[in-house]
């Protein structure tokens, strides 16, 4: 079901690099395990214990499915007749998403040919790829990943949480999908009724935006491109977002294209399963941001320039974003930052999303980009093979960080910042003479960490002969941009401190645990 790699796109992506149907490759891809990842929650539902999953929560997911799968057969949205065509809840309820066996339990897709995986009476879980159906859109949303993935947890009889605390959060995870299921419906055009449920006084309705209200429950109708949310009226807008004259709703916002007739990204700060649980990590990322219009200003500063940014560092690194960025996640500023740091990170279960506080330039901006987005190749390219057999255990020296990282986490750190030491090359080689000092200092840098780390996975016996591959096309990518060494005065600073921070990390190890 999953497709090879072939030896031009592991090259490719060994030199950080990644064509236009290298990068399909990818995305099709982790679209096909999404839609795979929900059919495991829809089928674990439909098997759950009734003291976890009642009867009425199956049912609800199975007239979530048929909304959806309706809306993944209206390819265009058309006005909805005022009347004859509303799907009622009822209808929904009990219509049969697709074949069933006996006990009324959707029965297996059949496999499908190449990438793909077909679902309940060939509905949504039809061939990957998210273009053209407004169900495939929200299924395929990064976002969405983390929610299935929480949904799975709870489900899990092995869990360690109590029956009672999982009973709850699965009840509220399955409301939050009959969102999606009429916010698909309602991008394609189909007429509905139905309830939902908010969470914590917020109706949350993904890529429109959310209702602030005071009851548990809303009732929601949508027909003539108008939602009506109870008493109060919204208006879809092209792309992302929803107008209402409620001071009750706030419509959700978008960053206009990276380039022209590109489609806008969402900023989104609405979405409950934006960032994951908090970690005692010295680490882990910062809180979530809830942007007010100034601030939506500044990103907007920021992101305005990006592109250009990006371009001076390659073409391809343009290319690389428009393919993988679906959706920017605002973070608070690290703390005692004071405007001048941020912090940033992908999560491997919510493909396309990037994480991020508010980048001070574009400059800093696409350097995001280029950074984050090499995790999301590497980890895309690492569930269609095996790059190596490498333990979890936490032992070898990363210049970019002060405590001890796995194999596992040396690779991915290396491989995002040998894609920076290209990017700032490349700016420094043909950028504005005003930048380059600027460029060949971080080139010099990242050049002189990632040589640092490189014996390290080079030499390591866990890699398999794919990952022996594609580190070989690291290293000879590392000595190609040496061939352009930055002036002396920056490379000797850039060596002096990796030399200085391996020497402090080696310190603070035990005797013979440093690599």
């Amino acid at each position: 079901m999953f497709p090879e790699v072939p030896e031009p796109a592991l090259a490719e992506l060994g030199r950080t690099e990644g064509g236009a149907d290298t990068l399909a490759l990818l995305i099709r891809d982790q679209d096909t395990r999404r839609l795979l990842l929900l059919r495991a929650v829809l089928d674990a539902v439909q098997a759950a214990d009734p003291a976890l999953c009642p009867p009425a929560a199956k049912a609800r997911l199975r007239a979530d499915w048929t909304l959806l799968t309706e809306a993944d057969r209206a390819t265009t949205p058309a006005p909805v007749p005022p009347t004859g065509a509303a799907v009622s809840e009822s209808r929904a309820r009990a219509a049969a998403p697709g074949p069933v066996t006996g006990a009324g339990v959707p029965g297996p897709p059949p496999r499908a040919a190449g990438s793909g995986a077909r679902g309940w009476g060939g509905g949504v879980l039809g061939a990957a790829g998210v273009a053209g159906s407004a169900a495939r859109v929200r299924l395929c949303h990064p976002l969405l990943g983390p929610w299935a993935r929480r949904c799975l947890a709870a489900l899990d009889p092995r869990g360690r949480v109590p029956a009672d605390e999982r009973r709850r959060e699965l009840a509220c995870d399955l409301d939050y999908f009959s969102a999606v299921a009429a916010v698909a419906a309602a991008r394609a055009g189909i007429g509905f009724t139905t309830e939902l449920t908010a969470r914590d006084g917020l109706l949350v309705l993904p890529s429109l935006g959310a209702l602030r209200t005071a009851g548990p429950r809303v009732r929601v109708a949508y027909g003539q491109g108008r939602l009506t949310l109870d008493r109060t009226s919204v208006f879809l807008e092209h792309g992302s977002g929803a107008w209402s004259g409620s001071l009750a709703w706030t419509s959700a916002y978008a960053l206009p294209g990276l380039v022209p007739g590109a489609a806008p990204v969402p900023l989104d700060d609405l979405d409950p399963y934006r960032v994951p649980p908090r970690e005692p990590d010295q680490y882990a990322l910062s809180g979530p941001a809830a942007p007010d219009d100034a601030e939506r200003k500044r990103w907007l500063q920021s992101w305005t320039g990006t592109a250009a940014a990006l371009r001076t560092g390659g073409e391809g690194r343009l290319t690389e974003a428009l393919a993988l960025l679906r959706c920017l996640v605002p973070l608070e500023m690290p703390p005692g930052s004071a405007g001048r740091g941020s912090c940033s990170g992908t999560r491997r279960e919510a493909f396309g999303a990037l994480l991020s506080s508010l980048p001070a330039t574009p400059a800093a901006f696409a350097a995001t980009l280029v950074h984050e987005f090499q995790h999301t190749k590497l980890a895309a390219l690492s569930e269609l093979v095996e790059l190596h057999r490498a333990g979890p255990a936490a032992r070898y020296f990363a210049p970019w960080r002060p405590d001890p990282r796995p194999y596992d986490g040396l690779f991915q750190g290396a491989y995002s910042h040998l894609a920076l030491a290209d990017f700032f090359q490349r700016r420094a080689l043909g950028g504005e003479p005003a930048h380059s000092e600027s460029a060949w200092a971080q080139y010099a840098r990242y050049h002189a960490q990632v040589g640092a780390a490189l014996p390290a996975l080079v030499a390591s016996p866990d890699l398999t002969p794919v990952g022996r591959r594609f580190v070989d096309e690291m290293a000879a990518t590392h000595e190609r941009l040496a061939a352009h060494p930055a002036p002396s005065g920056h490379t000797a600073r850039a060596q002096a401190y990796v030399k200085a921070v391996r020497a402090l990390w080696t310190q603070r190890q035990p005797r013979g645990e440093s690599r």
